[in-house]
This record gives structure tokens, sequence and C-alpha cells, in this order.
């Protein structure tokens, strides 16, 4: 039985998607035993094949692809703890195009800081993509990140949060060992 999938990713991400040549298409193609199918003009995509449960996956490796992680990150959602979340800045913003500004803002930090410290701290890779946040990593880990993120946009103060990431991720070492 064949199985069929349509996304939609922002257009400038589909050169992204298809790589080089065809590449990472190619490459998705293969590692999801699938037929992927790019509309480069509408940024649909078609994923289709006979393993829904790969097909599942591989729609979430395109959707991390159209919301900024790098592809060969993005093939990580393969191994069986690696998890895509998404959270919308919308909610937190409301329609005020200068209030979505400075919300993204804080996510980001001065230089991209508070961005990379989460990543670092939380082993997680994190996209600030048009309206979105991404982070791709292990399922808890990826919880952490989230939990982080939602507080710096609701307003607590970068180092509350920090302190507390400090803490939980050493807490979850912890446990793991």
């Amino acid at each position: 039985m064949e199985y069929q999938y349509e996304l939609k990713i922002p257009k400038e991400r589909i050169a992204v998607l298809i790589g080089f040549k065809g590449s990472v298409r190619k490459t998705l193609e293969k590692v999801l035993d699938a037929t992927i199918v790019v509309d480069s003009e509408e940024g649909d995509v078609t994923i289709s094949g006979n393993d829904s449960i790969k097909l599942m996956v591989g729609q979430s490796i395109i959707k991390a692809i159209g919301r900024g992680i790098n592809p060969e990150l993005a093939l990580k959602l393969l191994e069986e703890d690696y998890v895509l979340e998404t959270i919308d800045i919308t909610d937190f913003s409301g329609k005020s195009k200068n209030k979505l500004i400075r919300i993204r803002g804080r996510a980001i930090g001065t230089g991209g800081k508070a961005r990379h410290y989460i990543e670092e701290l939380t082993d997680t890779h994190i996209s600030v993509y048009g309206k979105t946040i991404t982070i791709l990593g292990h399922y808890e880990r990826v919880s952490l990140a989230r939990k982080a993120i939602e507080s710096l946009l609701s307003g607590s103060r970068h180092t509350t949060i920090y302190e507390w990431l400090e803490h939980q991720t050493k807490e979850l070492r912890r446990s793991l060992y």
C-alpha cells in the first residue's frame, strides 16, 4: 500500500531541501525509501512510499529543513530519541509586528548569545525562522529548551532562565549516569 503526505515549506528553503544537484532530496529518498516531489513555485512538497512510519519521520525532516534547520542535522530525526518541536512566536506576541520582533530578539539574544547558550546547555539545535522557533534534539533535552524559550518569550529574565537551565541539565546528567 502506498502512502502520500503533502507539506508546505517556505519558497526560500526549497533550494536547501533539494540541495546541490538534488543531493539532499536524493539522500532523503534513499534513507526514507520514498519519492519526494517538490513544487518550487508554490513550496508544496509531496512525499510518498510504502512505509508510513518512515514517511512520518520524512515529514519531520522536511519540516525541520523548511524551518531553517541544516539538512545534515535534520537527518538526526532518523535516530529513535530525536524529536522536532516548533514554537509559534505569535502565541506570545499577538498580531503586533514590533512586539514580534522584540520577542524574537529575546529568544536570539545579543549576537545570538541566548540561543547559543540554550543550545549549548541542552545539547539541542535551535532555529529562529520567521514567526517560529524550531528545536531539534533528544526529547528530554528538547523539552528543557522549549520551557526555557517559552519562559524568555513570556518575559522572564535571561539570567533567571540560564540559572534554571543549568540546574535542570545537571539534574538530567545525574539521572542519566
